[in-house]
């Protein structure tokens, strides 16, 4: 669910739930060292990046400086990612024995910080629009049951009736949490210095390619770059973190766990003040990051989602089984709220093809319909590319004059070495065909008109199914290679054709040249298999 973020006040500080200090309590030192290893959403092919839908997934690893007390305490890990799962987290180096693991983080969300400070001293900090005065009151949340109740030296009053600027800064000696915490209890039979690496899986992670190919005036060579976007879409940054994407589909199940909260509603009501006509519109507060490492781990006050473009050298791509690693091979930060670009490819003078084509499906009507166009090339080093490239979306730009154009948008599938790249360029009005249906249920022995495909099929004296004709026409002035494509139903084949045939990932297709201004017409005859 998007949440708005436009109220022009929030939180200062506070995310987690109230926990009480035990003497066992024990904090780990910040990361010293952070790695980040991202992993596709699986269904994602190309597109743009919303920071609030991402379906993707991180292995985080931390490594940090603890010191344990003799006996059993618990050791709390700060600053962890908001989506992590709690079932993953491996703590290696540990000179203790681990009994159990806990993520502190029931309440993620200001609004339920607001339940958790009823009663407790907090500081409302007011700010004079016109002036650009600020006034700290110090002072005790109430109630939070119909409305934000605070009551200070000035009285009893309403959050936001006062029509100034309100942000509530809780006292951190409140026992409230900025960040979200794993903590851990342990039991060490002696106390000890040690650096331990943390390491996690979490939601809310996502990664991208995106491919931008510049056409030639000519139209036989194109450019082509690419980028590498990933995105953080949790509270919590990794700042200086060592950096790397996964391609390819992974095997996961995921189990049941608790999804990220991200907070109810909390009501400003002004009765009787106003009237009973002022329906107040529910607010939701938003947590400001506090810098834990950094200041570049601090997320952003309001709903902007920025977009971060990193002048470094290109990823480095290494196997991991039959998946595809591409490491950062600079260290890189992956921010809150943040999607980052690293670059991935450049290449020039990729030699292409301009392909016409169609998929002609068996129920297709009877009417004109516009062919599809694509760029053809293969990815291989004669080709100018010869490395695996990951899916993704490519923006393919038209040479005018000094001006590049965008031409058209597509997605583009996972491509292995020595596979066709074929970026789809949409439909074009100037090359047009129609499919008709001349007959149905001719036998072999009037169907001889057509010339049998060698090693296709056997004469047999079942009978032809129907016949069909498809007739290209192209309006451009000069001649164009074209593809018919069929989609035929399960279990039938083409019998005779007018035109060789050839199977391409399975399915019949001709091949042929149309002329300039000029029209080809396309006859074959198929017949169900076993019938």
């Amino acid at each position: 669910m998007r949440t708005p973020r436009s109220l022009g006040w929030m939180l200062a500080i506070g995310t987690l739930c109230p926990m009480a200090a035990l003497a066992a309590d024990v904090s780990a030192g910040p990361p010293t060292d952070l790695s980040v290893t991202v992993y596709r959403a699986p269904n994602r092919a190309g597109g743009s990046i919303d920071l609030d839908y991402l379906e993707g997934f991180a292995l985080i690893s931390e490594t940090r400086a603890v010191r344990l007390p003799a006996g059993e305490s618990r050791l709390r890990f700060e600053g962890v990612a908001d989506g992590i799962e709690t079932a993953s987290v491996i703590v290696a180096g540990m000179p203790s024995v681990v009994l159990e693991k806990n993520l502190d983080g029931q309440l993620l969300s200001p609004s339920a910080l607001i339940d958790a400070a009823v009663g407790k001293r907090v500081v409302m900090v007011r700010t004079h629009a016109k002036s650009g005065v600020t006034e700290q009151i110090p002072g005790t949340i109430e109630s939070n049951a119909n409305g934000v109740v605070f009551q200070s030296a000035q009285g009893v009053e309403a959050l936001r009736c006062s029509g100034l600027s309100e942000t509530f800064d809780f006292d951190t000696t409140a026992g409230l949490s900025s960040t979200p915490t794993l903590s851990v209890t342990v039991r060490s039979d002696r106390a000890v210095n040690a650096s331990v690496t943390l390491s996690y899986l979490a939601r809310g992670f996502d990664w991208a390619a995106d491919y931008s190919a510049t056409l030639a005036s000519d139209g036989k060579t194109m450019t082509l770059g690419a980028w590498v976007t990933l995105a953080n879409g949790n509270g919590i940054g990794f700042p200086s973190a060592r950096t790397q994407v996964v391609a390819g589909k992974l095997n996961r199940e995921a189990g049941t766990i608790e999804p990220i909260d991200m907070g109810g509603p909390i009501v400003a009501s002004c009765w009787p003040q106003g009237t009973t006509s002022d329906q107040p519109a529910p607010i939701r507060l938003f947590r400001q990051l506090a810098a834990v490492m950094a200041p570049a781990m601090a997320a952003s006050a309001d709903d902007t989602q920025e977009v971060v473009v990193t002048a470094m050298r290109k990823v480095m791509l290494e196997q991991l089984g039959d998946l595809k690693l591409y490491r950062v091979p600079d260290r890189t930060t992956v921010a809150s709220r943040q999607s980052k670009q690293v670059r991935l490819l450049d290449r020039s003078a990729i030699p292409v093809q301009t392909i016409y084509g169609s998929d002609l499906g068996e129920d297709d009507s009877d009417e004109w319909q516009q062919a599809r166009m694509l760029l053809r090339t293969k990815n291989d080093k004669a080709h100018g590319l010869g490395l695996p490239l990951p899916s993704g979306r490519a923006a393919v730009f038209a040479a005018n004059g000094s001006t590049p154009l965008l031409e058209n948008e597509a997605d583009v599938r996972d491509l292995a070495v020595g596979e066709d790249v074929e970026i789809d360029m949409g439909t074009r009005p100037d090359v047009q065909l129609q499919a008709t249906t001349e007959s149905r249920d001719i036998d072999s022995a009037r169907a001889k008109v057509l010339p049998l495909i060698p090693g296709v099929l056997a004469v047999r004296s079942a009978p032809v199914e129907e016949v069909r004709r498809v007739e290209i026409s192209n309006a451009l002035p000069r001649p164009i290679p074209f593809e018919l494509r069929l989609q035929l139903y399960d279990r039938a084949e083409i019998f005779r054709a007018d035109h060789p045939v050839r199977k391409k990932n399975g399915r019949p297709l001709f091949e042929f040249t149309v002329p300039a201004n000029g029209r080809v017409t396309v006859r074959y005859q198929t017949r169900g298999i076993g019938k």
